[in-house]
């Protein structure tokens, strides 16, 4: 059986992509770590990832050992951490999900790794709703609703996406006058919670529209600015666009009919013993988000 040491090796190879940089990071010799690597696949008598020129890809069973390594050592930390708190002092990882940079509030994280040195910080930026669990994430903040019951969610605050336009694509295109109209305009999209592009949105009243997506990011900025250029219609969050839709560099359609209110969550799972930097790191961001809610 592999013991903690090397689900250890292999998720710090996994996590910085290669066995190198893994090295590097663990203060060990590239040449250890490599055998050891392959020690560990021989023990357990199958691949767990393909060498390749640039990149390390994991086999399925490597993906599935990584799922469970990456669970494995974050409890093992806590466990840890649990007896080094004897002065009070946060020490650890901490790895957090978020949806957006800018939405989540980089000074948040600045000031939590300032204040508190011995806390190694890791801070994801994806739309996708990632399994806390599976992915070893401490705390996740979140656009959408939360379906997962084991969860413990915190509501910060909610914020209204419309849809946006600039003035030379309405000119070109013309203005729709019906949700039914967006069939027939290019639009630009974002990626929710999945992995893949929107191919509907919400409407006011219930229910949603299809629309045809021309350009498809994950992030706000670059949406912003693809609206901007006139490569379409896009659903955006408002606190991002006040300035834009002030300045008339872009304007609103259609947004007494097309939209949604979208909660911000702050998530993390429910355990009987939950580490110091957690539970400061939640607090800290409950305030602080709380600060940024629209109209607050």
């Amino acid at each position: 059986m592999p013991s903690l040491d090397r689900l250890h090796e292999f998720a710090a190879i996994v996590d910085a992509g290669s066995v190198s940089e893994a090295a590097r990071a663990l203060e060990l010799p590239r040449t250890s770590l490599s055998r050891r690597l392959s020690a560990l696949e021989s023990d357990l008598g199958v691949r767990l990832m393909h060498r390749q020129t640039r990149r390390l890809v994991l086999t399925p069973a490597g993906e599935e050992l990584y799922r469970r390594a990456r669970r494995v050592v974050a409890e093992a930390d806590a466990a840890w951490a649990s007896l080094r708190q004897l002065d009070g002092a946060p020490r650890g990882s901490l790895r957090v999900s978020v949806p957006d940079s800018r939405m989540a509030g980089a000074g948040l994280f600045v000031e939590f790794a300032e204040a508190f040195p011995e806390v190694r910080l890791e801070v994801s930026v994806t739309p996708r709703h990632v399994d806390l669990v599976a992915d070893g994430v401490d705390v996740a903040i979140r656009f959408g609703p939360v379906t997962n019951e084991s969860l413990i969610v915190r509501h910060l605050w909610s914020t209204r996406s419309l849809p946006v336009a600039s003035p030379d694509y309405l000119e070109r295109r013309g203005v729709p006058t019906s949700a039914t109209a967006l069939i027939d305009h290019d639009c630009i999209v974002g990626f929710g919670g999945g992995r893949a592009p929107d191919r509907t949105w919400p409407l006011l009243e219930g229910g949603s529209i299809p629309v045809s997506a021309r350009f498809a990011s994950s992030g706000i900025d670059l949406r912003i600015a693809a609206v901007e250029a006139g490569l379409g219609i896009g659903l955006l969050p408002y606190g991002p666009v006040t300035r834009h839709l002030a300045e008339g560099t872009l304007v609103a359609v259609l947004d007494d009919i097309v939209g949604v209110e979208t909660p911000l969550n702050l998530v993390f799972v429910d355990r009987e013993f939950m580490p110091p930097r957690i539970r400061l790191f939640i607090d800290r961001a409950i305030e602080y988000l709380s600060r940024m809610a629209p109209g607050g």
